[in-house]
């Protein structure tokens, strides 16, 4: 399948929310910086709409994706936020025009959910990156990661090492997103296939024995045996029981990964954290785990 063409100034791009609700004070900032990279910024027409807890019913969510899917003047789309919801719309979309002439998908955390759907079904590259929910909040690099990711500038990530790093390198298209979302998906249509891949993994919120548990299922369902290399970004916020359960998400992950020889890198600039840096899901990189990490397209 072909890729999406990167952005030139003057590229109309879209904002949908597919999950959780948003008001248009709360994407206003983001609408400002993406005008001043020289796009025109079009909303969903359900875009602040609201049901109980999501942007709208499943069926305008799912009415907005599918516009600016079939748009062939929207040149990326950009999810408002994530929450919960994209899984409830994921099976009523049609993506024969997007496979036609795809375009450039933009999102984390619930959004792993179109990530993971794109590639696996049609092998479609999308952006893993901050949302105009986060602009505000986010640091000057996370947004310029954003920026040159969708105008297909050099995109390289270097960061210090952490201690429980494994060292190595390795190359191999990169997939993955949020652990609890990937955990959700096995099984279904929407599904991962991890092999000879480098695996992206990070979380929000969760327990630490929820994150031993989903680990325990990705290693038991042979998700974690053949990786080219992991890459784990933010772990952030979260929760122990009053009985502490007795490891780190770091200790967690290199202790369900301690029989594989693959690199492994922990401290990764993405996630759910202001540092949220943009790489391509779906394309070949290479990772360089050292003293320092490095990884480039």
């Amino acid at each position: 399948m072909s890729a999406p063409e990167f952005l030139i100034k003057g590229d109309k791009v879209a904002i949908i929310a597919t999950a959780r609700k948003v008001s248009a004070e709360e994407i206003s900032n983001s609408v400002k910086i993406l005008e001043t990279w020289g796009l025109k910024v079009s909303f969903g027409k359900n875009l602040f709409k609201a049901h109980h807890q999501f942007a709208g019913t499943d069926e305008r969510r799912a009415e907005d994706l599918q516009q600016m899917l079939d748009d062939e003047k929207i040149k990326a789309v950009f999810c408002a936020r994530g929450g919960y919801g994209t899984v409830r719309i994921i099976d009523e979309l049609n993506f024969r025009k997007f496979i036609a002439k795809p375009k450039w998908l933009v999102g984390y955390s619930d959004i792993t959910v179109l990530h993971s759907h794109v590639f696996s079904n049609f092998q479609i590259p999308s952006i893993h990156g901050t949302m105009p929910i986060n602009f505000p909040k986010n640091t000057k690099e996370s947004l310029e990661s954003l920026r040159r990711a969708l105008f297909g500038e050099t995109v390289i990530h270097s960061f210090p090492g952490h201690k429980l790093n494994r060292k190595g390198s390795a190359e191999g298209i990169i997939v993955g997103g949020n652990l609890s979302l990937i955990q959700s998906l096995l099984g279904t249509k929407s599904d991962l296939d991890t092999r000879n891949k480098i695996l992206f993994l990070e979380d929000l919120d969760e327990y630490l024995y929820h994150i031993d548990r989903m680990m325990m299922q990705l290693k038991r369902s042979g998700k974690l045996k053949f990786l080219k290399a992991l890459i784990v970004g933010g772990m952030t916020k979260l929760k122990d029981n009053q009985v502490p359960f007795g490891k780190s998400a770091e200790e967690i992950i290199l202790e369900k990964t301690a029989e594989f020889s693959y690199p492994v890198c922990f401290g990764f600039p993405a996630g759910h954290i202001d540092d949220n840096r943009a790489f391509y899901l779906g394309k070949k990189a290479k990772l360089t785990v050292g003293n320092s990490v490095s990884l480039t397209y």
